[in-house]
């Protein structure tokens, strides 16, 4: 190789910036360069070098730029959980439980078939449903079969797989669940309590079976608005749901309000139920919301809301001065509770069986006396009357209008008047405020029959109104108030009268006005 000057290593030094004619200098191109020069058909001619310096240089460049630029990147096609084979996404529903299942199924139709044993693969789903159904009810380890001469052992587990149709293993793996929560709630409401003839156990059966209540609100356009419950509270014989939120829909596209009781489908009882995995809704009462402040006297009000209710046991509370809902207070009352939020469906509510009277044909007044009365008034953690009046009757003469008269507190006997305990007023909460609103209160009324079974029960938000006569007993000098209740089977009465003095209503008359028509079609009589 030749020499080259010292001009020319300078050159190549600076990264050939403004390269000489290889040809003048006598080079050949560099290794590093080979492909570039070959490419544009340089092989060491010295007409492309030595005649036109600077078009070749412009050709080179041009080449060089071509060659470095980079192909386009094709796309590479998205993949998803979706696009996987059948084999690898039931290796992966292999990790997951009964309840995880069952929100996969949920998906789309292609994981409904894998997670419900309902693909031709019945190898492989069966096994996962398998797995979970042995490990919550293993089955005895071994069936013994007597023969002439030997005894052998068959272990249950080894029964064939298939067997069994697609969906057995999950059928019965759900219903033995469902069964085994049903008996353990039984058990609970088994014990009674003997002043009230209603489940004395009730609140830890309810804790048992996981159950929960959700209003569901349907505007005209037919768009539902679900709203969970916010809070509860247990009293003697009901409990009060309270839903409050920030994001209420606005109240005159509204046109129904149903309540439904909410019980998960499979329960762990080691955590608390998930409102995202699968429930079972029971319908126990709808309401018709549309003219809801013309059709209806407001309950009672103070200087933040509006209360408004609705039979049976409703109660909406409105922002004052605005048309919009501030809360929802439903009372419901603890008699076949369990029953009216779990045995119903989605549209149409439990219908319980009617009561088989039994007849008597030797006592000429049977149905009309000893009946027991369980009276609670409370609101929130106050409680302002709780108490039982035993023996209660009526006489034929005292049926009128299609009502039988059971006197409770008489007007005239100063000894039964009952006071009521602390100041009257029903409370309220929201996200962001809570408050009272006076004279309201919670009433629970549970009458019992002779044979001390629950015959009329019912809770509900009700006020005391000041009447407009005086007192008539010369030992209350205060306001009268008047409070007062009416369904289907019945009426309630309540007579107080507010003494100054002491800061107290006083129970001066209390009378319940019940249906002949549900005192004849439950003992059998035609009064």
């Amino acid at each position: 190789m030749a020499a080259v000057p010292g001009r020319a290593q300078r050159r190549w030094g600076r990264g050939m910036a403004a390269a000489a004619p290889l040809g003048a200098v006598g080079l050949a191109p560099p290794r590093l360069f080979a492909p570039f020069a070959a490419a544009a058909g340089l092989r060491n001619k010295s007409r492309s070098f030595a005649a036109r310096p600077g078009e070749c240089s412009e050709t080179v460049n041009a080449e060089i730029k071509s060659l470095y630029r980079r192909p386009p990147i094709k796309p590479k096609p998205n993949m998803c959980i979706e696009s996987m084979p059948s084999e690898m996404l039931m290796k992966i529903f292999s990790y997951l439980d009964a309840v995880s299942l069952l929100c996969v199924a949920c998906v789309n139709k292609r994981f409904y078939h894998l997670a419900n044993d309902k693909n031709s693969q019945v190898d492989l789903t069966c096994v996962i449903w398998l797995k979970i159904y042995s490990g919550c009810f293993p089955p005895k380890r071994t069936i013994w079969k007597t023969k002439s001469v030997q005894t052998e052992t068959v272990s249950l587990s080894c029964a064939p797989i298939q067997d069994r149709k697609p969906g057995y293993w999950k059928k019965e793996y759900v219903l033995k669940q469902i069964a085994a929560i049903t008996t353990r709630v039984m058990q609970l409401v088994k014990p009674v309590d003997p002043y009230t003839g209603l489940p004395s156990r009730i609140k830890k059966a309810i804790k048992a079976s996981g159950l929960s209540w959700m209003i569901v609100l349907k505007d005209r356009n037919g768009k539902e608005h679900v709203m969970e419950q916010a809070d509860l509270s247990f009293k003697d014989t009901s409990v009060t749901i309270f839903w409050y939120s920030a994001s209420w829909p606005c109240l005159d596209i509204l046109s129904t309000l149903k309540l439904f009781g909410v019980t998960p489908l499979l329960l762990d009882q080691s955590k608390a139920p998930s409102k995202n995995g699968p429930r079972r809704r029971s319908l126990i009462a709808e309401y018709d919301l549309s003219n809801l402040t013309e059709s209806n006297v407001a309950l009672g009000a103070n200087k933040l809301v509006q209360l408004f209710s609705l039979n049976p046991g409703l109660l909406v509370g409105l922002w004052k001065g605005k048309n919009e809902i501030a809360l929802v207070m439903a009372s419901l009352h603890y008699h076949q509770l369990l029953e009216r939020s779990t045995l119903g469906s989605a549209t149409v509510p439990c219908v319980l069986p009617p009561n088989k009277p039994i007849l008597d044909d030797v006592d000429p007044e049977y149905g009309l006396h000893d009946y027991d009365l369980h009276l609670d008034m409370h609101s929130g953690s106050c409680t302002y009357l709780c108490g039982t009046f035993k023996s209660l009757f009526c006489r034929k003469g005292d049926i009128e209008n299609g009502y039988l008269r059971l006197t409770v507190v008489s007007l005239k006997d100063n000894a039964k008047h009952v006071p009521l305990i602390g100041t009257v007023g029903l409370s309220w909460e929201t996200d962001a405020f809570k408050g009272n609103v006076k004279d309201c209160y919670v009433m629970d009324v549970t009458l019992l029959d002779e044979t001390r079974k629950p015959f009329w029960c019912f809770s509900a938000p009700v006020c005391m109104e000041l009447s407009s006569k005086a007192s008539s007993l010369c030992d209350y000098t205060g306001c009268v108030y008047t409070t007062d209740y009416a369904d289907s089977e019945g009426k309630v009465c309540v007579e107080l009268v507010w003494l100054e003095e002491t800061k107290e209503y006083f129970i001066v008359s209390l009378v319940l006005y019940v249906s002949t028509e549900k005192v004849n079609n439950w003992y059998g009589t035609n009064y």
